[in-house]
């Protein structure tokens, strides 16, 4: 162990800390409002739906301090407790040191160490609260699915990266940049057009009057998309939405069919109206641009650490590498971000609010006012977040500062 070490376990410690502090606050926040309903939502939430969804949020904090204390202790294995070094020797010795079955490996183990917590919340926490609609089969065979298209996307991706750090000398990272840049345009252009159907099935929204107002709605925002599916969530889950993704001409809107059980004609137009303001606003490139930017920095610091040996050494590793220097990154990188969040938390936040205006324009508050409130209820979303806990974690505002905007806007 050297002085890095130190600084890393301190960091490791006080993230732990910090989370859990924040899970308890959190709890003892929803727990003591759990008996009254707010105000705002008195005459649509009965008492016994908020009190649902304070013990559904509570199970969920249960098991999320559960992830905090297993990834700590999993990270500590991968690093100072020699996981990685002992994979990087078996791969020498197994595969000649070949880098992509290095990474495979890792993506293997990673993904099979967080199987049982996955697991337990989709058969025991969402089983319990009546949100699960999957069998264990279909868990399994999504899981399986889910490691192969991570293998198929980020081998590639790795491979790359790893041949401009070794032929392309010092300035490596900015052709990694632009490598990250395509594969992103990538990723958000063949998403929809084709790995999303490896998971649910889609299918064209049928001929009618919500398809109408939809249509009216895409023509009076200047909107063209390649389709408005409607995708079997239900198959899995009861919990409902609705989203818009790829870019040019695979662009598709996706309602939930879950959702479309739950809202009026006048909802559904008001939540799309809501995705809309999130194109009309350029929040997508917006945010494109965010993830270009942040991988860069992260390639150039990737750059820096692999010429070092105190990175290595104080992370549990004998011997430099590029691939072990990705690794190493990957697995400390969120001990880092935990203390941007409420940065990136605040910023997603007003992009929602951008978004919340722009449907009070286009559709009206009214309905998306109520619209929310039977995804709050449905969703069985706690009205009650603690303050400091949601500016960490939530991308979306809590439900009464939306709800109190959204009113807002409808006295303008």
């Amino acid at each position: 162990m050297n002085s890095f070490s130190y600084i890393f376990l301190g960091l490791l410690g006080l993230g732990i800390f910090i989370q859990l502090w924040l899970i308890q606050r959190h709890c003892n926040h929803v727990r003591l409002h759990q008996d009254q309903v707010p105000d705002a939502f008195r005459e649509k939430i009965s008492l016994e739906s908020h009190q649902l969804a304070a013990h559904y949020t509570l199970a969920k904090m249960k098991l999320e301090r559960v992830h905090v204390i297993f990834d700590g202790l999993i990270l500590l294995a991968w690093t100072i407790g020699g996981g990685l070094q002992s994979l990087y020797q078996w791969n020498q010795a197994a595969f000649s040191g070949n880098s992509l079955t290095l990474i495979a490996s890792f993506m293997i183990i990673s993904h099979l160490l967080n199987l049982p917590l996955d697991y337990y919340k989709t058969f025991f926490i969402e089983q319990k609260f009546g949100f699960n609609r999957s069998t264990p089969a279909l868990f399994f065979l999504d899981t399986i699915k889910q490691l192969i298209l991570g293998l198929v996307l980020m081998l590639p991706l790795a491979w790359v990266i790893l041949w401009c750090m070794t032929a392309l000398g010092s300035l490596w990272w900015l052709a990694a940049m632009l490598v990250w840049l395509f594969f992103i345009l990538f990723v958000t252009w063949a998403y929809p057009m084709f790995f999303a159907q490896w998971f649910n099935r889609f299918t064209e929204m049928p001929e009618g009057p919500v398809k109408d107002r939809i249509v009216q709605l895409l023509e009076r925002s200047g909107f063209s998309s390649n389709g408005i599916f409607i995708m079997d969530g239900s198959r899995r889950s009861a919990h409902g939405n609705a989203y818009f993704t790829g870019f040019g001409k695979s662009k598709r809107i996706v309602f939930y069919d879950t959702l479309l059980e739950q809202l009026s004609e006048d909802e559904i137009e008001a939540v799309l109206a809501h995705e809309l303001g999130h194109f009309k606003c350029r929040h997508i490139p917006k945010r494109l641009g965010v993830s270009i930017l942040l991988g860069g920095t992260a390639l150039s610091l990737v750059g820096f650490l692999s010429q070092t040996t105190w990175f290595f050494q104080g992370l549990g590793v004998s011997q430099p590498g590029n691939d072990l220097a990705l690794l190493l990154f990957v697995l400390i990188a969120p001990l880092f971000s935990l203390f941007f969040q409420p940065l990136t938390a605040q910023w997603s936040r007003r992009h929602e609010f951008e978004a919340d205006e722009y449907a009070a324009k286009t559709s009206h508050a009214d309905y998306l006012i109520s619209g929310l409130i039977k995804l709050y209820q449905e969703n069985a979303s706690t009205l009650t977040p603690d303050p400091l806990y949601s500016a960490f974690h939530d991308s979306h505002p809590p439900a009464s500062i939306r709800i109190s905007h959204l009113q807002a806007d409808t006295q303008k």
